[in-house]
């Protein structure tokens, strides 16, 4: 369950600004993000494609520093590697020599966690995504929705308080991504996680969100931040038929286009 909004942030962007420099150019990804991030929320990042929302989530992640501005997390300066975020991406990045329950691990075993708590671990993860059976299969046996929950119980594995989740679910099909959103939603509420989700998808983001942060183009500045009318609890498999949902989709959808 989110904070009260009187809460103090757990990640918190003060007049943040990044540039990268590269082949004798400056290219200005993000400039001037003032944002608050609350305990618990499913946080929706949506704009042009360049305008440093991927940028927002390393630098939540420690691998970017901010070329202006900071970047807090519970009260503290980002100032390395954040080890209480965990961050997925569009491709899964599963290892095709191991298994599902040795892909789920390889966290546990960098941690040098032993064996029998791993196991233990990973049984319960695997049964909490819904791979109960498919243990002992393959990468290149599972389907793009196994994979994907292969990789999502992995992210969960060593209990990261944040999850960054950069396009996780843009090459499946509409209906297995539909089955990721109802899951990614499920695991997040019922593990009390805050999510930071990129997506150029306007439908997906009003589906899952609590909040969305618009951004413009680059260098991305953020145009609105919109609280989301429907409830925490939504079944998103009816959620086309909801008036709210409708009406938060197109209102996105015009800020969005020119």
């Amino acid at each position: 369950m989110d904070e009260p909004a009187q809460a103090p942030p757990l990640i918190a962007f003060r007049g943040v600004g990044k540039s990268f420099h590269a082949d004798g150019k400056t290219v200005e990804a993000v400039r001037g993000v003032e944002l608050d991030i609350r305990r618990g929320a499913f946080i929706a990042l949506v704009g042009p494609s360049g305008c440093g929302k991927s940028t927002l989530l390393n630098m939540t992640a420690g691998l970017f520093q901010p070329t202006t501005g900071s970047v807090a997390y519970d009260g503290a300066p980002v100032s390395g590697v954040n080890l209480r975020t965990g961050y997925m991406t569009q491709s899964d990045h599963l290892l095709p020599w191991r298994t599902v329950a040795a892909n789920i691990g390889v966290p546990l075993e960098i941690q040098g966690r032993p064996r029998a708590e791993i196991e233990s671990k990973v049984g319960a993860l695997i049964e909490l995504v819904g791979l109960s059976g498919f243990e002992r299969s393959y990468p290149s046996q599972l389907s793009g929705g196994m994979r994907k929950r292969t990789a999502l119980a992995r992210l969960l594995a060593y209990d990261p308080e944040t999850l960054l989740l950069d396009e996780p679910f843009a090459a499946l099909d509409a209906q297995l991504r539909l089955n990721m959103q109802v899951e990614l939603l499920r695991l997040s509420r019922r593990l009390s996680k805050t999510v930071l989700f990129v997506t150029h998808d306007l439908d997906e983001a009003a589906a899952l969100c609590d909040r969305c942060v618009v951004f413009s183009a680059r260098p991305g500045t953020i145009r609105a931040v919109v609280d989301s009318p429907l409830p925490r609890e939504r079944d998103l498999l009816r959620l086309r038929h909801d008036p709210r949902y409708v009406q938060l989709a197109a209102a996105l959808w015009d800020m969005i286009t020119p």
